[in-house]
């Protein structure tokens, strides 16, 4: 026999495990937001961009083919950026307690496509930090990228500065407790329907027809012990009453 659920029994189900699910919710928004707020590193976020184009004198013209030949080194160049050979001497120059591939994961490169434009993105827990690290870098590749390729077509086209309230590009507290609380309610409610489904006690008539598949013929209410002394009493004083007429009479 095919069991099916209505909608009425998922809402029953619902409202009777409504304290647990706000309680897992809370719970979890809670916990999302001392984490986010006390225990996560706030990360800061500078960049600079680096213009991929060699210079030219005001008589000489731009071809396609030069551009394209910037479009084509921006790939390499990206890598380069990111390597020993530059990082390194970055290190060595702020005088960074790191290795150059420890710096090499704060370092973000990348470009939009078919744009000459190189952006060098440093995250940091210190703003200030983050900003040297990527001016350093842009400098010391502009420097050594004409020993290494032989070619002279770098120039930094925006330096990173730091603002006077800098804001962390990460944790963000507010996106954190939000799915905190999406998690929280999908966790409370697959928990309360889960209840439910190991709930194997005997609630109602229909539980009994379903189990022994046998139909109802009868059904015994519930009677309130408090109702059940006030029927007891008013019947007694009926009683009293009518033996006192009989008396009477």
């Amino acid at each position: 026999m095919e069991e099916t659920i209505s909608l009425k029994e998922l809402l029953e189900t619902l409202k009777k495990r409504l304290l647990l699910i706000v309680s897992i919710t809370l719970i979890a928004a809670i916990a999302s937001g001392v984490v986010s707020y006390f225990f996560l590193t706030p990360i800061y976020q500078a960049s600079t961009q680096i213009l991929v184009n060699q210079a030219k004198s005001e008589q000489s013209v731009y071809s396609p083919s030069e551009v394209q030949t910037n479009l084509q080194l921006i790939n390499t160049y990206n890598v380069i950026i990111k390597s020993p050979a530059i990082l390194d001497i970055v290190v060595d120059e702020l005088d960074l307690n790191m290795t150059a591939s420890q710096l090499n994961g704060k370092i973000t490169v990348g470009s939009e496509k078919d744009s000459q434009v190189v952006n060098v993105a440093v995250q940091d827990p210190d703003a200030k930090v983050a900003a040297q690290i990527a001016n350093k870098t842009a400098e010391v590749f502009k420097k050594e990228i004409a020993n290494i390729m032989n070619v002279n077509n770098v120039s930094i086209l925006a330096k990173a500065d730091v603002s006077e309230n800098p804001a962390p590009i990460k944790p963000r507290p507010a996106l954190n407790v939000a799915i905190a609380i999406v998690v929280g309610l999908m966790a409370g409610v697959g928990l309360a329907f889960l209840l439910e489904y190991f709930n194997n006690t005997i609630k109602n008539e229909q539980d009994v027809e379903k189990i022994l598949g046998l139909p109802i013929l009868g059904v015994i209410a519930t009677i309130d012990d408090q109702k059940m002394e006030e029927s007891i009493a008013r019947r007694a004083a009926r009683k009293s009453t009518v033996r006192g007429e009989t008396l009477g009479s």
